[in-house]
């Protein structure tokens, strides 16, 4: 066995008084929660354990102090013997280790006044402050957002502790501290080691002494003694034997089974007394083992590059598909390689506890998807939800105060100044343009580049002393959104004499003679949320470009107009990517423009290097009017956030030989043509009864454009109650009664073009059923989503 540290220190654990074991039992009805509909988990596990997801699994579910639901299904081992999984059963914690075992004592040392959360790690550690990782904080480390890199090479671990943590010392960073979240395992071995320099314990005895002990959890820790390790759930093999009750991760198996990322065991009733100790504000059973305003600290929201993080914490990340989808912003929780994950919803004031042996017997299982639905079944058991908490709005961001480092814990001076939304560009002027400083720059932009005063993003960064803006590039409908042509051609800036590049004329990306005088391309358009509204094909075109030239590509995020969160519609089928389908994805895609630059970079492989100044104050929920921002035109016939709302369904049928209204004031709130039947129409649509929307028979004359001077028979689509309203499902309906009401004059092939699905395509030619359809979509759409979580920023 190797040493168990760093620089091993054998210390007396020394153990409070320990509270009595076990959370109680209750049913469901006791806890406010329906017990028929927590049974569904079963059906769910059992699907998982059909597709091989896992060999086994245990579930626990806990709320008001109580557990509620607690199963083991399936096996904990299935080779080379069989042996029943059961509730009892200890667990390889892996990664859940950072949070309940080092994030929780470094935050005790913080509570005690040994460690400060803004001290730099080279002031307890000075070794380790080299290759540019002399500012990295204790914070840093804990949002994993110190540019170290995620993993180092197994081989530096081969001669021992001590030399593994020399080569640790040694390594560079691969971005500045606190500006880029890259999930890194070396950063919590680092926050491991300075538990033992700081309090003298390594982190296995320190959270005994200090967390478990007093907890009473006797199931947990590291190195799990010989009565233990028989009742371990087995993973994989390590040189011919069976894991079991011997941690997987094979770093901590070179530093001795003991270290800050990984190597924790514990049991689902353990975890349940954590669980409650953390929604009782650090106390169990009359035994406070950290206070409540350190718990506050630690599970706050800060905003990351991959989303909402705590400290140690995952909250709404890119890592975040073992979360509920019913949990409130309040929930935090982490999940582990081995295939462990635990949240915890002081808003609902639940937890929700699986861990599942997934890489036995062959490391191919995958239970993050099931472990979220999981915690969405708990979430809607609840009968008693309470009502949306207060401080949901408190959301750290860089720049902005922080309670860890100005010794201010007030979540309402956060929330403050989030009331107003703050774009990109605002955030880049309140930090100093500090993400450009000495850049020479290409700004990619038109008349939806604006900070909140109105000032146009060419006019800040012109002005700017601290950079240089070389070039602007416009895309479609020009640089002040008022051409709706075919081509448009390069032009000289009127007020700064700089070089205006169409993206929209001889070239639909930035040509290398265009970017000759700059390194960093920075994008500054309004998107509306729709895939074939070509801003964000500009913006993909011009990632590549600046990847192909080795430029850096700047974001100046903005919200989603229609919100970040419904998502619907066909994905586009994969080979007919085109400048009106830059990727592949649904009509309506729930993102903004800078979480679609991040999923276009990774999926699409781009090599440039991407940096996304957040919105700070927008949530996913919310549309364009709650945001404070004013309305621009995004383009000369988006005149509304009403008209944004109706695009998505309706901008799908301007391809054929209907009339969307464009040459009339209401464009995509109209549509027609001179053989459509406005009544039977707008009958029929009634009928169907849509969510949300009525229609009503008119007639006009579009003054250009399909059918321009032409009378034309129509209807007018009214929205009347927007949250109901779903843009996508209204469209498909329209399609299906134009195919069934005018057979020989809709042209129904026109359709594809922005839809962009074959199969749907051929279910309204069909006449098939709104249902068949969403059947037809469902699929590609669930994985969609699934992709999608990784790349989202905002809560």
């Amino acid at each position: 066995m190797r040493a168990t540290s760093f620089v091993c220190a054998l210390s007396t654990i020394l153990v409070t008084a320990p509270a009595s074991a076990g959370l109680p039992h209750g049913t469901p009805d006791s806890a406010g929660m329906a017990g028929a509909k927590l049974e569904a988990i079963d059906s769910t596990v059992a699907d998982g354990l059909a597709k091989g997801e896992m060999a086994g699994c245990v579930v626990c579910v806990g709320r008001d102090g109580k557990i509620v639901y607690l199963k083991a299904f399936g096996d904990r081992q299935s080779e080379p013997d069989r042996a029943a999984m059961t509730t009892d059963t200890l667990f390889d914690m892996a990664s859940v280790t950072k949070p309940v075992a080092t994030a929780t004592s470094i935050m005790l040392l913080v509570e005690q006044g040994r460690l400060r959360l803004r001290d730099r790690i080279a002031q307890h550690m000075p070794e380790f402050g080299q290759k540019g990782k002399e500012d990295i904080t204790v914070e840093d480390l804990l949002l994993h957002q110190g540019g170290l890199i995620p993993d180092n090479s197994l081989k530096d671990y081969d001669d021992g502790p001590a030399k593994a943590w020399e080569r640790i010392c040694a390594l560079s960073t691969r971005s500045a501290p606190g500006t880029d979240f890259v999930y890194s395992d070396v950063g919590f071995i680092v926050l491991g080691e300075l538990v033992r320099r700081i309090s003298g314990q390594d982190v296995h005895q320190f959270s005994q002494a200090r967390i478990y002990g007093p907890l009473g959890m006797k199931e947990t820790g590291f190195l799990p003694g010989e009565e233990l390790r028989k009742r371990a759930a087995v993973t994989e093999q390590r040189n011919g034997n069976w894991m079991r009750g011997e941690v997987h991760d094979p770093r901590s198996f070179l530093l001795g089974g003991i270290a800050g990322h990984a190597g924790l065991f514990s049991t689902a009733e353990d975890l349940a007394v954590y669980s409650q100790m953390m929604l009782d504000g650090g106390t169990y059973q009359e035994v406070q083992v950290i206070s409540p305003n350190t718990i506050g600290a630690m599970t706050r929201s800060h905003r990351t590059t991959s989303g909402l993080r705590g400290l140690g914490w995952d909250k709404h990340s890119g890592y975040s598909s073992n979360r509920g989808e019913l949990f409130s912003d309040r929930a935090f929780g982490h999940g582990g390689f081995t295939g462990t994950s635990l949240w915890i919803d002081p808003h609902l004031r639940l937890f929700v506890i699986f861990l599942s042996n997934r890489l036995h017997p062959d490391g191919k299982g995958n239970v993050n998807p099931l472990a979220g639905r999981i915690g969405t079944i708990a979430a809607g058991a609840i009968k008693d939800p309470p009502p949306a908490p207060v401080d949901a709005a408190s959301v750290l961001v860089p720049g902005e105060p922080n309670p860890a480092r100005t010794d201010s814990h007030s979540p309402q001076s956060v929330g403050a100044a989030l009331r107003d939304v703050l774009c990109g560009i605002d955030v880049l002027q309140r930090d100093g343009f500090r993400q450009l400083q000495g850049r020479r720059v290409g700004l990619i932009t038109n008349q939806t580049g604006i900070d909140r005063q109105g000032i146009p993003t060419w006019k800040i960064l012109h002005d700017a002393k601290s950079l240089q803006l070389v070039a602007i590039f416009s895309p479609e409908h020009g640089i002040e959104g008022k051409l709706d042509q075919a081509r448009i051609d390069n032009a000289t800036h009127p007020e700064t004499g700089l070089p205006i590049y169409s993206l929209y004329g001889e070239t639909r990306k930035p040509s290398a003679e265009s970017l000759k005088n700059i390194d960093t391309l920075v994008f500054d358009i309004q998107d509306i949320g729709t895939r074939f509204y070509t801003y964000i094909s500009t913006m993909g075109n011009a990632m590549q470009a600046a990847g192909e030239n080795g430029l850096r590509f700047v974001v100046l995020d903005r919200p989603n107009p229609i919100n970040g969160v419904d998502v619907a519609g066909p994905v586009l089928d994969g080979g007919r990517e085109s400048f009106v389908a830059f990727h592949t994805l649904p009509v309506r895609h729930g993102m903004t423009i800078g979480e679609l630059a991040r999923m276009f970079r990774d999926e699409m492989k781009m090599q440039v290097e991407l940096e996304v100044v957040p919105v700070v104050g927008w949530r996913r929920a919310e549309y364009f009017d709650r945001s404070g921002l004013p309305w621009v035109n995004p383009s000369p016939n988006m005149r509304s956030l009403a008209e944004a709302v109706l695009y998505p369904g309706i901008g799908l049928l301007e391809t054929t030989n209907v009339s969307v209204g464009r040459g009339t004031d209401t464009p995509f709130e109209v549509i027609g043509a001179p053989w459509l039947d406005g009544r039977r129409l707008s009958a029929e649509l009634n009928q169907a009864k849509l969510a949300g929307v009525c229609f009503v028979p008119i007639r006009f004359t579009p003054a250009s454009s399909t059918h321009g001077g032409t009378p034309c028979g129509g209807i007018n689509i009214i929205v009347t109650d927007r949250a109901r309203f779903e843009p996508l499902r209204t469209g498909l309906e329209i399609a299906r009664q134009l195919r069934m009401l005018h057979p020989n004059d809709w042209k129904l092939p026109g359709y594809d073009r922005l839809l962009g699905n074959a199969e749907t395509l051929k279910a309204i030619e069909e006449t098939k059923s709104l249902d068949e359809i969403d059947a037809i979509n469902q699929g590609r759409l669930q994985e969609f989503l699934r992709r999608r979580a990784r790349f989202l920023m905002y809560d």
